[in-house]
């Protein structure tokens, strides 16, 4: 790695994910190669940072993986030549607490990277600089090392504001960005439209890149960027290789209803030992051959009528489901296994593994990190294991019969499916609404896999049991047989 940056902002919908892709798009287009990561609980602008880097962007959060796995995998792909632009989240010092634990200024810190702040010029100007000389005293230590202004109204605007933050904050201003006009970059409830569901997204990418070759100080920026200290990873901890001699099948939904999956779970599935399938839940007509199901978040209320309508796949999950397939569903996958979803007034079936019928609200229903504690049976987790999770959801639970299902974790932080319950567990089914990292959560990867493979010995167990006893049936029809014509020969007949 030659360099890093991290662009923050002061606070959520700032335009950092627009500025960063416009940065990461000119910068690949002058021939360099950028690593990107995001820092959050976040699949949507880590799926434009991957579309706009050619490289899967990997997530960075404390919460989620913990100190020493977040530096383990930065120090991975720190190997990897390029700069690193990392995505902030939030405002730069927003965190879980009143003392921005896990914020983007302590991921800066922890990282030892310089940061550029995105700065929401609209209808401010001397204002804007007082913000910024707050954030550089509020936590000095803080690599504070510059601004890109956003959002400024025309020439004027651009040089008060200018000359406001350089000479009262003595940093350099490396861009300025007007309203950008034409770029269809629209927001839904769980933040940006994702790329799979964008039908233009390369052209914003070009329009973003753009924007960033006429306004940004590149040069600067790279400079900047490759000012930072040369990161030292620490030496390789090689995984162990996987006991299994034939990997397991695990079947992963991947389509434009089913999309948050983190890069790093499924490369822990194949480190374990799974052989990953994808499947198409809007156009594929039955599952594959499979030891496992993983069926992650995303909008399957956008695409209720292409699921609804794919009656042969709800069919092979649900008969898959009640032949012990072992399933596990994050969010949106939970209400794929449901009876049923409801959006914008129209009913949809879905596979009816799960006796729910689900809804949506106005307002989220969760929202934030979570932490949970295994203390039910379940198909994947150990009793006593503690899980931090994220969740988001506007749907709800409108009706069940929550006697016939059990509950696998108890909820210490977060709402899941309310009143304290968690994990909807079924056979070997085990639906949530948490989404889990496996970097900071290693039962995960390894409980999945393990089942899957008990459930591929179970049924070869079953196939040979049955080819025994269809042996012992063809020996004794045979020796009926040769018995009959021996009595027939004795008889003289």
């Amino acid at each position: 790695m030659q360099g890093r940056i991290l662009i923050a902002g002061l606070r959520g919908s700032a335009g950092k994910t627009a500025l960063s892709l416009g940065l990461i798009s000119a910068w690949q287009g002058r021939g360099l190669r950028v690593i990107p990561f995001k820092k959050g609980p976040d699949y949507i602008d880590a799926a434009w940072l991957s579309l706009a880097a050619g490289v899967a962007c990997r997530t960075l959060d404390g919460y989620l993986m913990g100190t020493d796995p977040l530096l383990q995998s930065f120090g991975e792909r720190s190997r990897e030549p390029g700069l690193a632009v990392i995505e902030g989240n939030r405002g730069l010092f927003d965190g879980m607490d009143d003392r921005g634990t896990y914020s983007t200024a302590a991921l800066a810190r922890l990282l030892d990277a310089p940061v550029v702040l995105v700065v929401d010029g609209s209808k401010t100007t001397r204002t804007a600089a007082a913000l910024v000389f707050g954030c550089q005293r509020f936590e000095p230590e803080l690599q504070l090392r510059g601004v890109i202004l956003n959002r400024v109204a025309g020439a004027r605007h651009e040089r008060l504001l200018r000359k406001c933050i350089e000479q009262e904050c003595g940093i350099p201003v490396w861009g300025a960005v007007p309203e950008l006009k034409g770029i269809e970059l629209p927001e839904r409830h769980l933040g940006l439209l994702p790329t799979a569901e964008h039908p233009r997204s390369r052209r914003v990418l070009t329009a973003l890149r753009e924007a960033a070759e006429k306004y940004l100080d590149l040069p600067g920026l790279q400079q900047l960027a490759e000012s930072a200290a040369t990161w030292r990873p620490e030496s390789r901890c090689e995984a162990e290789a996987s006991s299994l001699q034939t990997p397991v099948r695990i079947g992963l939904f991947r389509d434009a209803a089913f999309q948050f999956y983190y890069p790093e779970n499924l490369e822990q599935l194949v480190r374990e030992g799974a052989q990953l399938l994808e499947v198409n839940a809007l156009s594929d007509r039955a599952l594959p051959e499979l030891d496992a199901l993983y069926i992650g978040g995303g909008f399957p209320e956008t695409q209720a009528e292409a699921l609804a309508r794919n009656e042969t796949l709800r069919n092979s999950v649900r008969q898959a489901a009640a032949a012990g397939l072992p399933i596990y569903a994050e969010c949106g996958g939970a209400l794929y296994l449901g009876q049923s979803l409801t959006f914008q007034g129209r009913t949809y079936p879905m596979a009816g593994v799960l006796p729910i019928e689900y809804g949506f609200e106005k307002r989220p229903q969760g929202h934030g990190y979570t932490e949970l504690w295994v203390e039910g049976q379940n198909p994947f987790y150990p009793r006593g294991t503690i899980l931090r999770g994220h969740e988001f959801h506007y749907s709800r639970v409108r009706c069940w019969q929550p006697e016939s299902l059990s509950f696998a974790f108890r909820i210490k932080r977060g709402q899941g499916f309310g009143e304290g319950r968690e994990g909807i567990c079924r056979q070997n089914v085990l639906a949530t609404y948490s989404h889990v990292h496996a970097l900071g959560c290693p039962a995960w990867a390894a409980g999945l896999v393990a089942r899957a493979g008990f459930y591929r010995r179970e049924r070869e167990d079953a196939g040979k049991r049955s080819e025994t006893l269809l042996d012992s049936e063809r020996f004794a029809g045979g020796r009926e047989a040769r018995l009959g014509l021996s009595l027939v020969a004795k008889s003289g007949h």
